[in-house]
């Protein structure tokens, strides 16, 4: 696989670990809404790694989830419940970011938080049995 492509990925990949400390420390100061914003970033920068190294691109997020989801999940590459898990992060951080009065309780980004941690480990758990 060419070097650049790997270095994407990898990239992405750091870029996600690092968003999901960003979303550790909104948790601990209690920003919960930007927790929510932060975890679904930082799953889909780790979603963004595994498409680096198909060389694809989607300008759109919800394209680019839609891709992982039929090219990923579907087949079984990932588990069903990653999908699930990737499109509740989307939709709350959605609502967090647009919807002038939602309010996001402690328990709801700690939930969401464990889901952007899982999304994370089984994609870093993909890209080490690729050898990446």
């Amino acid at each position: 696989m060419e070097n650049k492509i790997v270095d994407l990925c990898k990239y992405r990949m750091n870029n996600a670990k690092d968003t999901l400390d960003t979303a550790k420390l909104c948790m601990e100061h209690q920003h919960y809404r930007d927790t929510v914003n932060r975890c679904y970033y930082a799953a889909f920068y780790a979603v963004k790694a595994v498409l680096a190294l198909e060389e694809i691109d989607f300008k759109r997020h919800k394209d680019a989830i839609a891709h992982f989801n039929k090219n990923y999940v579907a087949p079984g590459i990932f588990e069903r419940d990653l999908g699930r898990l990737l499109g509740r992060l989307k939709q709350k951080r959605g609502a967090g970011d647009y919807d002038d009065f939602y309010v996001v309780s402690h328990d709801e980004a700690l939930l969401q938080y464990k889901a952007a941690e899982q999304i994370i480990n089984s994609i870093r758990q993909y890209l080490k049995n690729k050898g990446i």
